[in-house]
């Protein structure tokens, strides 16, 4: 393994191109968490009707999601065990990504303008075709990682990088997609992220195409065999309960964030486009400038003040890094997000402090666990899947990527239904008690993270004399 270092640098350019595939999956991911549950289920004083009552929506989502996840350890296995002129992965990739974005559009143009059973027949259709086609893009693409870049060093700028263009990805999402959401309507913001990460993943593969390996010999383990031997792996078992329970807490607190904006900081009024307006109904002042704010821009203003955050925390969360190791700051980002997320309770109860600048401030700081969130995940993966070639002596990136997926995606199925039973609890002006309640739950969830992750102690640079400084075996199964 410590040979892998001596191995030729992989261009600058190529892992740029890699690295910017990142920006389209955040800007559809996180543009669908943020608004697809408002666009179905708005509260009762939004400017849009409701298309799936929340309970509906939530179960719906919930089914969607269990029936979609089993199809990522299939599909992992294939990609693993596949031969080709193009290698394991690019055929998947090249041949799904149409399909990937085309669905992606789709999801926002239900055939009945009211609520109705077709619109919910509709959704469910439609995501299942999506998730198919996403994890059959997807998968195999962040597959590509650990064998593209077998050097350390490369695969430190790549994930660095990746966080740079994800987080620009989701400003996209969090904040632009808000804009167009005001300006032209919920078609219009999803037909433009779908092809922004059609785009991007294309200009991903770019980069990847001459450093994908064609000579490696495919797995020959059966299927149930290779999810037995991945789910084998303390290290594995170790990080993903974190990962999972680390990435719910992000996207429950992104898809309340619409109905924080339209219930509690605007008081359930009927929102219109942002525009600066003195003396209107909804206003955020900022000493003498009033500016007039919809639930779109305030939405976009709130995950900005995030996304800034974020930005600024990566130098530090890098450093931290080297210095430190990557576990090391994982961790300590479970411990800040367990410990801030349940005064987000508590926002516009200050007195004397506008509301809104209250729940800016707020929201900024959970760009701080965030940006381990975005960083850190791809890294630490690639360090479990060089420590399972130790383990079996065979290249298995694909049935590991897939096997989180499809863990993270059963577990990511709750998150909407845990949202839709907070907002059954209240989601009105007079009683927002449901949408307070989501940064306490959130918080829960980084904890039960924090706790499982004690369990992981792979070193940053997996070679067998270092794993087994750290008390782990390397003798193949």
């Amino acid at each position: 393994m410590a040979a892998r270092d001596d191995l030729p640098a992989m261009p600058l350019l190529d892992r740029l191109l890699y690295a910017s595939a990142s920006f389209g999956g955040n800007v559809l991911s996180r543009s669908r968490d943020l608004w697809l549950i408002y666009f179905y289920a708005p509260p009762p004083d939004a400017d849009i009707p409701r298309r799936v009552p929340v309970l509906v929506l939530g179960a719906l989502l919930l089914a969607a999601r269990v029936i979609e996840a089993f199809d990522d350890p299939l599909i992992g296995w294939w990609s693993d065990r596949t031969r080709s002129r193009w290698g394991r992965r690019i055929p998947f990739v090249l041949f799904a990504t149409p399909f990937y974005a085309l669905f992606a559009a789709l999801l926002w143009t239900p055939p009945d303008p009211g609520q109705s059973a077709l619109n919910a027949a509709y959704l469910f259709i439609v995501l299942e075709a999506f998730h198919l086609f996403s994890t059959l893009s997807g998968g195999p693409f962040e597959s590509l990682l650990p064998e593209i870049a077998p050097r350390s060093q490369d695969r430190v700028s790549i994930v660095t990088w990746q966080v740079f263009f994800g987080t620009i990805g989701a400003f996209v999402a969090l904040v632009v997609s808000g804009i167009i959401v005001d300006v032209a309507g919920f078609q219009a913001m999803g037909v433009t992220m779908a092809v922004l990460a059609f785009a991007s993943r294309y200009i991903g593969l770019a980069g990847a195409w001459r450093h994908a390996r064609r000579d490696v010999e495919p797995a020959r383990t059966d299927f149930l065999q290779a999810v037995r031997s991945t789910l084998a792996n303390s290290q594995f078992r170790a990080f993903l309960p974190t990962f999972i329970l680390f990435n719910a807490a992000i996207s429950l607190l992104t898809s309340a964030l619409p109905y924080w904006a339209a219930v509690v900081l605007l008081g359930g009024l009927k929102p219109e486009i942002a525009r600066v307006e003195s003396g209107r109904e909804l206003a955020l002042q900022l000493g003498p400038l009033e500016f007039g704010v919809g639930v779109g821009t305030a939405v976009g203003l709130l995950t900005g003040a995030a996304i800034v955050v974020v930005l600024a925390s990566l130098p530090l969360v890098y450093q931290l890094s080297v210095r430190k190791g990557k576990a090391w700051v994982y961790s300590r980002a479970l411990l800040y997000g367990s410990l801030y997320m349940p005064w987000l309770a508590f926002m516009g109860f200050i007195p004397g402090v506008d509301p809104f600048l209250q729940a800016l401030l707020f929201v900024a700081f959970i760009g701080v666990p965030m940006a381990a969130v975005y960083t850190f995940p791809n890294a630490i993966q690639a360090d479990i899947v060089d420590y399972d070639y130790l383990l079996t002596g065979q290249r298995r990136e694909a049935i590991y990527y897939a096997t989180q997926a499809t863990l993270e995606k059963i577990a990511s199925a709750l998150y909407p239904a845990v949202l839709a039973v907070l907002l059954s609890l209240g989601a009105s002006a007079e009683n927002p008690l449901g949408i307070r309640l989501v940064g306490p739950v959130a918080g829960l969830a980084c904890l039960l993270g924090l706790v499982t992750f004690r369990a992981y102690r792979l070193p940053d640079q997996v070679t067998p004399e270092a794993v087994q400084g750290r008390g782990l075996s390397v003798k193949r199964a």
